[in-house]
């Protein structure tokens, strides 16, 4: 399989296990109006910080978990005027490539420097992606050649599914050679041969024309006037009152009982013409098509919506939300978790919910966004479309926010104790078990000076850390804080005095702090 190589690739291959897993830092919840200091539980995060940490961060509860991701990233354009940095020029990313990939970073090209942004962030998301996933990535000329190619390294050229167009605009300036109305959404899947795409709704315009669909997904009509070959005559008054002669493509008594049954479309015009209305109703809908015209939404859609939304524009080129709920329609089902780590101005949010509205799901969304407008812009443009703008009904719905906080292991390799014993509790108890944190029995965690972490597939954990001395596991420990009864036990503790003998036959398994602590 070809491979591309960039200045810099040698130093940020690997770069994403080198990324510090940082703690998420808890800021307010929003739920239909209302802003709270406690977590909704809704399931639904946006994420205030630098993309490749957040989602370092989102390892230990998403990893494999994730059943769809749309993310938007810079298209390396060159132009630093948007409110989004579409040069990948910014002081956040000219700073972090200085850092990772050192005195190489002053000679790169302006697509060695995108290539170097995007690399570790997509090892990062195929981490996260569920086995049964899809991933969908905008992206237009400049940098879709090598976005190809270095998603064939990381996902496999296997897994491609789909270079998908999309007609972004009707106009066609009168600008260089050749209009330029179209970008691409390349899609992979994490396993192509556990994904299954559902079939896309009609839309409006081929329901109102009876556009039938045949087993190919294909769009097809049939006239029944004006065959040339045609032999049939016989007068037909059109819903207008016209009388139409033939010649007919069918014998006068199939037309009547098409007729007499509602079988007929008549299209307008000058002159009316019927059309059999041979609309399958067995037929949900057609398979996607890598094909998108603007009825799926514009540039102009989009940015006539940002602007009803928040009375002013605020981006040039957003993407339409109604692209990215087409794109979900067929990929997601009613259940399941998208994330998008460019969440730029929150259109996919806006998506979700729009899409949860409609089919009545449950859909979570996860968005990161490391630009200052996170919160004025990404954060504000989700609470009024959960509460409703211009003249749009809200579509409900709540969320936490969150900002980016300390690394849990400091640069020793210790646990960063400034990060709270409950952080580190639940990281540990995420690397074991990938599953949240359950809630401890009235009293118990009081009662063992909270050590037991909870009980999983029979298997009891216990984590006996002190701030300021060291902890060891011993008899007198064993009998203070191990109380539960399992099949199995696993404890964390600075030491271990109990002998391996003992350990064996009581199905007791020790992890030294920090040493045995999974690093994601």
């Amino acid at each position: 399989m070809p491979t591309l190589n960039w200045i810099g690739k040698d130093k940020i291959i690997n770069h994403h296990q080198e990324v510090p897993y940082k703690v998420l830092d808890h800021e307010y919840g929003f739920s239909e109006n209302e802003k709270t200091n406690t977590i909704t539980d809704s399931g639904n995060l946006i994420i205030n910080g630098d993309n490749l940490e957040a989602l370092k961060s989102l390892l230990p509860k998403y990893e494999g978990k994730v059943n769809c991701i749309y993310i938007d990233p810079p298209y390396n354009t060159g132009n630093e005027s948007w409110v989004y940095n579409d040069n990948v020029n910014s002081p956040k990313i000219k700073k972090w490539l200085g850092k990772v990939v050192g005195k190489e970073s002053e000679d790169l090209t302006r697509h060695d420097k995108w290539l170097c942004m995007m690399y570790p962030r997509l090892k990062l998301l195929h981490k996260l992606l569920a086995k049964d996933g899809a991933i969908f990535i905008s992206i237009d000329d400049n940098e879709q050649a090598n976005l190809k190619l270095i998603m064939d390294e990381i996902f496999g050229g296997g897994n491609f599914i789909s270079q998908i167009s999309w007609r972004k605009t009707d106009n066609q300036a009168n600008i260089g050679q050749i209009a330029n109305v179209k970008e691409y959404i390349i899609t992979y899947a994490r396993n192509k041969n556990s994904i299954s795409f559902s079939k896309v709704s009609l839309t409006d315009k081929a329901k109102k024309e009876y556009r039938y669909i045949d087993n190919k997904g294909n769009f097809r009509r049939d006239i029944l006037f004006h065959k040339t070959r045609g032999k049939n005559y016989f007068n037909v008054i059109t819903p207008n009152g016209n009388i139409l002669n033939g010649p007919w493509m069918i014998k006068e008594e199939k037309f009547r009982k098409l007729e007499e049954e509602d079988k007929l479309y008549w299209a307008s015009g000058k002159m009316e013409t019927p059309y059999g209305k041979l609309y399958l109703e067995s037929t949900e809908g057609q398979i996607p098509n890598d094909n998108l015209g603007i009825e799926v939404g514009s540039n102009q859609q989009a940015s006539v919506n940002i602007t009803n939304i928040f009375g002013k524009r605020i981006f040039d080129f957003p993407k339409p939300y109604t692209l990215i709920k087409y794109l979900l329609s067929f990929s997601t089902n009613k259940n399941s978790i998208i994330l998008d780590s460019f969440a730029g101005s929150g259109t996919t949010a806006h998506a979700v919910l729009s899409l949860n509205k409609q089919d009545g799901g449950y859909r979570k969304f996860i968005l990161i966004e490391m630009e200052d407008y996170a919160e004025t812009i990404t954060a504000e443009r989700v609470k009024r479309v959960i509460n409703g703008y211009a003249d749009k009904e809200g579509t409900g719905g709540s969320f936490d926010y969150y900002t980016l906080g300390e690394p849990l292991f400091d640069e020793h390799n210790n646990l960063n104790e400034t990060v709270g014993i409950e952080k580190i509790r639940e990281y540990v108890w995420f690397t074991e078990t990938r599953i949240p944190t359950p809630a401890l029995p009235e009293g118990e965690g009081a009662r063992t000076g909270k050590v037991y972490l909870g009980i999983h597939n029979d298997t009891a954990y216990y984590f006996i850390y002190e701030k300021d001395s060291l902890t060891t596991l011993d008899y007198e420990s064993l009998a203070d804080y191990v109380q539960q009864k399992a099949e199995r036990y696993i404890i964390y503790a600075d030491n271990c005095l109990l002998p391996e003998t003992f350990m064996r036959a009581k199905n007791i398994e020790f992890k030294k702090i920090p040493r045995d602590i999974t690093r994601f």
